[in-house]
């Protein structure tokens, strides 16, 4: 994840125009918020990156931790919501000092794909730990082995072409093919996992899963699971 946690934390291009970055931003946070359980619920974004719409999360809960291993990403994050009390900003190192059973909702979107299966058995028992009874773990933006890029750029295209940005989208894809993003993407690679795979991993991981109807974000192709801890399942 080292090298991902490097790229996200330069001057990338990842998004197209600053039109694609704040309605990406927008619609995550739109989704999160279908997630929260009740305004006073205390929410977990894990790996949130740069969150531009969490103020509209924290409007929707009581509190919200943005967890986030990147530190220049965190310094900004901390920098854009110091006014705003209900926010708070962690390393994902921090949230291992953090009071057990404190969260009502955690949420990991668009973070599987960076991760070693080390590395997310190791999220999976942080966050397990951080849970209230009752409390919820979503995984979204879940990438599927059978589908390749060619649906990550039609699903961006009919993202673009909704919200009148098609022409930058085009431009950025040619930009994107050239870019360290690419590069990096062909070295490191993304991991994938199945359906039935990652309702395995969470199972191993002490999670209780299944696959929700919908993706976060504008990805139709790709997946999202709610998932609670057995023992709580189980009750």
């Amino acid at each position: 994840m080292d090298d991902w946690i490097d790229y996200y934390d330069s001057t990338h291009t990842i998004y197209v125009s600053k039109l694609h970055r704040d309605l990406h931003f927008r619609l995550i946070a739109k989704d999160i918020i279908d997630y929260i359980p009740s305004p006073d619920a205390v929410v977990l974004d894990y790996a949130c990156g740069e969150a531009l719409s969490a103020a509209k999360v924290a409007d929707a809960c009581g509190a919200l931790i943005l967890a986030e291993p990147a530190p220049g990403v965190r310094g900004r994050l901390i920098a854009r919501f110091a006014p705003n009390t209900k926010i708070r900003v962690r390393s994902l190192e921090d949230l291992r000092q953090m009071r057990e059973k404190s969260v009502d909702l955690a949420v990991m979107n668009s973070v599987v794909q960076y991760m070693t299966p080390a590395e997310l058995d190791t999220a999976f028992a942080v966050v397990r730990r951080l849970l209230k009874p009752g409390g919820w773990l979503i995984l979204g933006d879940i990438l599927r082995p059978e589908v390749g890029m060619p649906r990550d750029v039609f699903a961006l295209l009919r993202f673009a072409a909704t919200h009148g940005f098609l022409r930058d989208a085009l431009i950025g894809l040619i930009s994107t093919a050239l870019s360290d993003y690419r590069q990096l993407r062909s070295r490191v690679g993304l991991r994938r996992y199945s359906e039935a795979e990652m309702i395995a991993k969470l199972a191993a991981g002490g999670f209780t899963a299944s696959r929700a109807p919908s993706n976060i974000g504008h990805n139709p192709w790709r997946m999202t699971f709610v998932a609670r801890p057995t023992d709580q399942a189980a009750g």
